[in-house]
């Protein structure tokens, strides 16, 4: 298996290699949770065009399950995600650690799980972890399997859940939400994973940047 993948991961280099753009002289090819192109890797575009302009860039948004099997197959080259899947011939990175904090509109909350509590699926680390702080909370009354969709409820609806500290920053700031005190907070790092047999090169470099703007957003 390791060695198809290598052959998969040469032939996609090739064909990415053929269709280069004028005056680009490489190609990367990165996908992303979509909770983690905004801010983060659509500021990584930025840097790119920046920082190495001679790399032309193919992105892709999915969920991590399908991210891990296109890096797998070498239709990807870098998938920055939660949930990585460790396999021989992957590298797994941690890119930085995040955590997921208990928010909601009401500015003196006296029962935050209430009947307005959204429960956002952040998989099974974090289902394990609620559970244990929430045992009452076995049936949530609205259960969100995406993060930026369950926030965009609670700031139009009202309402409580816990979301990203990075995403919701700027809510914090600007009064929209408001952080439940003494809420538990709960462990969310992301990660980079990558053929063993890409470029090493062009993965760093790749790296360097999504590192950089990790360290410059706030949250």
């Amino acid at each position: 298996m390791p060695h198809a993948n290598a052959l998969v991961q040469m032939w996609e280099g090739a064909r990415r290699q053929i269709a280069l753009p004028a005056g680009r002289d490489h190609m990367i090819s990165i996908g992303g949770e979509l909770s983690l192109w905004n801010p983060l890797l659509l500021d990584w575009l930025a840097w790119m065009r920046q920082a190495a302009p001679e790399i032309a860039v193919r992105t892709k948004v999915g969920v991590a399950e399908d991210l891990n099997a296109q890096v797998a197959e070498g239709v990807l080259d870098i998938a920055v995600l939660y949930s990585p899947r460790h396999r021989p011939w992957l590298e797994v990175e941690l890119l930085f650690e995040e955590a997921l904090v208990l928010v909601t509109t009401d500015p003196d909350p006296k029962n935050p799980i209430g009947p307005n509590y959204v429960y956002v699926d952040w998989g099974t680390d974090f289902a394990l972890h609620h559970g244990l702080s929430f045992p009452e909370l076995a049936e949530p009354g609205l259960f969100v399997s995406l993060g930026p969709l369950a926030l965009s409820y609670i700031l139009k609806n009202g309402g409580s859940g816990y979301f990203r500290a990075r995403a919701v920053q700027p809510h914090l700031d600007s009064g929209e939400l408001h952080l439940v005190p003494d809420a538990p907070k709960f462990p969310y790092p992301a990660y980079a994973i990558y053929g063993t047999n890409a470029d090493p090169d062009l993965i760093r470099r790749t790296l360097q940047g999504v590192r950089q703007i990790a360290e410059e957003t706030p949250g």
